[in-house]
């Protein structure tokens, strides 16, 4: 599935799971080759580079050591409220799913899969 995009969008991927992360930019790339995707670690280091330049798009996890994913997001969201945010996570509880609602983000259950990839991908098109 590759997503026809006139412009060249960048896509910020967070998680303490340096697989997960290997595999959301496999398959974002794989429907949008032309974007250009960073990373980061931890909520910390996702701060520090919006701070550096800031993405369209912004793949998200929760449970991460030191700052939580969705208080990253709020930052992000707070200083940047352009940017679209899918929080990824496998914690399904409805206080997780009400904050990144609460947010303005879209929730997306893990494991990452081609499916909720194709579901944060719908939301960043919306």
């Amino acid at each position: 599935m590759t997503i026809q995009s006139d412009s060249r969008k960048t896509l910020l991927v967070v998680d303490d799971s340096k697989v997960s992360r290997m595999v959301i930019k496999a398959h974002i790339l794989e429907a949008c080759p032309q974007w250009q995707v960073i990373e980061a670690g931890t909520g910390e280091e996702a701060i520090a580079q919006v701070g550096r330049g800031v993405p369209d798009y912004c793949t998200m996890d929760v449970n991460m050591p030191g700052m939580l994913g969705t208080d990253a997001a709020a930052a992000i969201l707070q200083a940047h409220p352009q940017v679209r945010i899918a929080i990824f996570t496998a914690n399904i509880q409805e206080a997780v799913q009400g904050r990144a609602q609460q947010l303005g983000a879209v929730f997306v259950p893990k494991p990452v899969t081609e499916k909720s990839i194709a579901q944060a991908l719908q939301y960043f098109m919306g």
